[in-house]
């Protein structure tokens, strides 16, 4: 986007505003001094961690923060201020003049009433208007945010709903009115890649059909590059820096900033090892007066730590038409893209894994499966009779060897995390699953047990998979006294552990709730290499970390890799980190694998028009490689596992399939594609498509931008 907003007047204007919430610790801080401006049509991005006072700064300006908050500065929608008006008078204005699209839909929508009802209430609150035409308008709605069968769906309550549908409905609701500013609060954080683009693109058709000004708050600085005029980063409830999207990407000079930038693993490149940013945010409890960042700042020095700098405008370095503002003292002597002295600022170490072409495929087997399948009744009623089949996993094939990543990869409900569990259960037929050469079925239950030490799990979120009754030396120890190991051993492995992933064995008296969100994920992988295992199971270990925490643990994870030989087997839905850290990948579509090969073949040469509308999904965190792309967006979701499936279970939302003459189009709705390989690959590791026309991959679709 590159909507010139420097001169226009601003539809939403916050000066100075300041929110803070009393608590028995002490008063915190959540949001000082954020000043912001929107216009008409344009699109501001404000970035930062958890933490950072982003949601909270959205919130103050719809006025839907607790009676426990102070709020002080100004807030002028339209030139009319908002702080201080009573909670009649913001509802005259919220939905009407102003709209937001909240993270989680599911939370946002009433279960009671059907999606229809609620789109009603929303046009009938702010407009004098019948309900007959409230309900017309509510399908006319439906219809423009891309629902099928939108007079149907009105009657439908949002649990028959899917999370991107809900989504949809949220946006039908926001823009009902035509408001003058959308804010949108993380509104793709909880979607798949391919629904997220569906999102994305909805909101710049929202738009453009209200003219409206949007103010996107998210931690995704992929989807700021590509869907914002102009970007703040928040840290420590400030803005630290301000520019529009170009300057920014390709100037920051802010050092918190460029940390975000180099902790962003790439979709369409491998990068070096990633740059975390060391520490934890701040606690904003009577904050004392320095910049915030210091204590995690690789440029810091006494100034920084004795007063706060405050948003300047850039110097001589600055890009002479550009609008540029920086809080940090040493802004000025940063150039390039986060370079001081000619050196980055944050440190850049050689990645472990090398490139992205598989090494050692020769290596032995960690872990072969063979045929896996796996079926769940569909029941109803109280005598839960049987009235269908949930094909949750067909006949999937892979090896996973000593030393290297397979990742699995899809949207929900393609069957990937049964996969991991089926794996790890060791529930199925003989000659299916094969650990180090063993099948557990020919095991009795005592060697099945010895067997299992092979195979750990780290699950999604740390802070449910790790038990709060225990400590952390509690926790890491369990699985070394199921081993029969002595009390001395057991402290000498656990403190060794502990150090392993950079924990402090001081620490290992403190409960799960003492640590934060990456310490409790570094907590999991201790406990889960305290048996030492062939092969480690990751079902989504990232999705619930900031991106600086997520560069963390996936550093971690090589290292430990590089060190240990350990295999891994992933299932995650961000293809940046994917490519980042997978040696191979295979790519699930409705219980099977439709592509798989190196992870060079399938990002660089997709063979299936899914992994490519996968791939193209993925947003960049680089404005021009953004406006560049090609997307190829998917209509509608996946079709239900339950479903009897004649030819490719694709072929309702494949944009190849369009462009076929009838005589294709005929043989992919009655043929179904097998798994076979591709052209010669470039790695070892054999380059498979399930499409009966991988040879005409990949395509551009028509229209594309």
């Amino acid at each position: 986007m590159s909507t010139d907003t420097s001169s226009a007047t601003p539809v939403l204007s916050v000066r100075d505003l300041h929110v803070s919430f009393g608590t028995e610790a002490g008063r915190v801080d959540a949001v000082r001094g954020v000043s912001l401006d929107v216009t008409t049509g344009a699109s501001v991005g404000v970035v930062g961690e958890s933490g950072s006072g982003k949601s909270v700064t959205a919130m103050a300006i719809l006025g839907l923060l607790p009676d426990s908050a102070t709020v002080r500065g100004s807030i002028r929608l339209d030139g009319r201020e908002l702080v201080g008006l009573d909670d009649k008078q913001l509802s005259s204005v919220r939905g009407r003049e102003i709209s937001m699209i909240f993270q989680d839909p599911s939370s946002s929508l009433t279960p009671v009433f059907t999606v229809g009802d609620q789109i009603s209430e929303a046009l009938r609150a702010h407009r004098d208007i019948g309900k007959k035409a409230a309900r017309a308008r509510s399908v006319e709605l439906l219809d423009l945010v891309g629902i099928p069968d939108p007079a149907r769906r009105a009657t439908s309550f949002p649990h028959e709903m899917s999370g991107g549908m809900r989504q949809r409905v949220m946006i039908a609701m926001a823009i009902a009115n035509e408001p003058a500013v959308i804010v949108a609060d993380e509104p793709t954080t909880a979607l798949d890649v391919t629904i997220q683009a569906q999102i994305l693109s909805l909101l710049r058709t929202a738009q453009a059909e209200t003219g409206a000004a949007l103010l996107l708050i998210t931690h995704d600085l992929g989807v700021v590059a590509g869907n914002a005029d102009d970007v703040l980063v928040m840290y420590g409830g400030r803005v630290v820096e301000r520019a529009d999207v170009d300057t920014l990407f390709a100037t920051p000079r802010m050092p918190y900033t460029i940390g975000l930038l180099g902790a962003m693993p790439r979709v369409d490149r491998v990068t070096d090892m990633l740059t975390p940013i060391a520490g934890s945010p701040p606690v904003l409890i009577d904050p004392s007066e320095m910049c915030q960042f210091a204590p995690r700042c690789p440029l810091a020095f006494d100034d920084c730590r004795n007063r706060e700098p405050e948003l300047l405008p850039m110097g001589a370095t600055a890009q002479p038409a550009a609008d540029h503002d920086a809080a940090c003292l040493r802004a000025d002597e940063i150039t390039g893209p986060g370079l001081i002295d000619d050196q980055p600022v944050f440190a850049h170490a050689a990645n472990p894994r090398g490139s992205d072409v598989d090494a050692d495929v020769a290596g032995p087997t960690v872990l072969e499966v063979t045929g896996l399948r796996k079926e769940f009744p569909l029941t109803t009623g109280l005598l839960k009779r049987r009235v269908g089949t949930v094909r949750a996993v067909d006949d999937i094939s892979f090896t996973v060897r000593r030393g290297q990543t397979l990742a699995i990869v899809g949207e929900s409900g393609s069957g990937k995390s049964t996969t991991l569990l089926e794996v790890i259960d060791f529930d199925q037929p003989a000659g299916v699953v094969r650990l180090s050469g063993t099948d557990p079925r020919d095991l009795s239950r005592r060697a099945a047990r010895v067997l299992r030490r092979d195979v750990s799990i780290v699950f999604q979120d740390p802070a449910q998979a790790l038990d709060p009754r225990f400590p952390a030396f509690e926790v890491v120890a369990e699985p070394l006294r199921a081993l029969g190991l002595s009390r001395v051993e057991t402290e000498r492995r656990v403190s060794a552990l502990l150090q392993r992933v950079g924990l402090d064995p001081a620490h290992a008296d403190r409960y799960p709730a003492a640590f934060s969100g990456g310490q409790r994920q570094r907590l999991a992988i201790a406990r889960a290499l305290a048996t030492e295992p062939k092969l480690i199971i990751l079902d989504e270990p990232l999705s619930a970390l900031d991106v600086s925490v997520q560069a963390d643990i996936v550093n971690l994870l090589e290292r430990l890799q590089a060190d240990s030989g350990v295999a891994y087997l992933v299932v995650a839905h961000d293809l940046s980190v994917v490519r980042h850290m997978a040696d191979g990948v295979a790519v699930m579509y409705l219980g099977r694998f439709v592509e798989s090969g190196s992870t060079a073949d399938v990002f660089d040469d997709p063979r299936h028009p899914y992994t490519q509308a996968l791939l193209s999904a993925v947003p960049v965190p680089d404005p021009q490689v953004e406006r560049d792309r090609s997307a190829v967006v998917l209509r509608g979701e996946q079709p239900s596992a339950t479903d009897e499936m004649v030819g490719c279970a694709f072929v309702s939302r494949c944009p190849l399939h369009q462009t076929l003459d009838d005589t294709d189009r005929n043989r992919c709705r009655t043929e179904v594609p097998a798994l076979a390989p591709t052209t010669e690959a470039s790695s070892a590791r054999e380059h498979r498509s399930a499409c009966h026309f991988a040879d005409r991959m990949p395509f551009v679709e028509e229209g594309a931008s």
